[in-house]
């Protein structure tokens, strides 16, 4: 990817992106007063585990998971949750909640030494597992969104859920590539190493 293939996309000043899929969450609420939203949060979800294509992903971000479709949904009926994106197998992107407000995807997490990472990241879901390789076009759409969100937002850091979370959450998983996302990103803009943002690696965690 280089700076002539990069797609149009861009995050306006209201926190929602052009060209992507909009399904607007309620699951979301204000950002503290003055915060800087510099950390990007990389997960993976499947629903049903393993199991690709379907609506349930967007059906539980946007409060209507039908929880009797099957028998692992009956843990989630309680379930409040979302993602400020989604990029499913295909790259197609959904937004569900403006990256101005906080969306509710990373939990008890700490970055840093600072706790509760919704107030001061985003969120985007890859559709994947830990246990399979994600798709090149995955991968396209996330360094994609990953510069959009560079212009709009001063992210200084990208760390995967596992590393905010560590012991309680494994995502993105072994098989993301983080090389790889690093090297993308980094194609995208070959003179802007200076605003570079730091991957898991630099802060002595591994790439796997």
């Amino acid at each position: 990817m280089n700076r002539n293939s990069m797609p149009s996309v861009a995050i306006a000043e209201d926190g929602w992106c052009s060209g992507v899929l909009r399904e607007p969450s309620p699951n979301f609420d204000a950002r503290p007063d003055g915060v800087e939203i510099d950390l990007l949060v990389i997960h993976n979800i499947s629903l049903p585990p393993g199991e690709f294509g379907g609506p349930y992903i967007s059906d539980l971000f946007m409060n209507r998971l039908d929880c009797d479709a099957h028998p692992y949904f009956d843990q989630l009926r309680s379930l409040r949750v979302s993602a400020h994106f989604l990029i499913g197998r295909n790259g197609d992107v959904t937004q569900f909640v403006s990256t101005n407000a906080r969306a509710w995807h990373a939990g008890v997490s700490v970055f840093e030494d600072r706790e509760k990472c919704n107030a001061f990241s985003i969120g985007i879901e890859l559709e994947g597992t830990d246990f399979l390789p994600f798709a090149s076009e995955q991968y396209e759409a996330l360094a994609m969104l990953t510069h959009a969100l560079r212009v709009r937002h001063p992210l200084r850091n990208v760390m995967g859920h596992e590393h905010i979370a560590p012991g309680r959450k494994t995502d993105p998983g072994p098989f993301f590539d983080w090389v790889r996302y690093q090297e993308m990103v980094a194609s995208a803009l070959p003179d802007d190493r200076a605003e570079m943002l730091s991957f898991p690696f630099s802060h002595g965690k591994s790439p796997r």
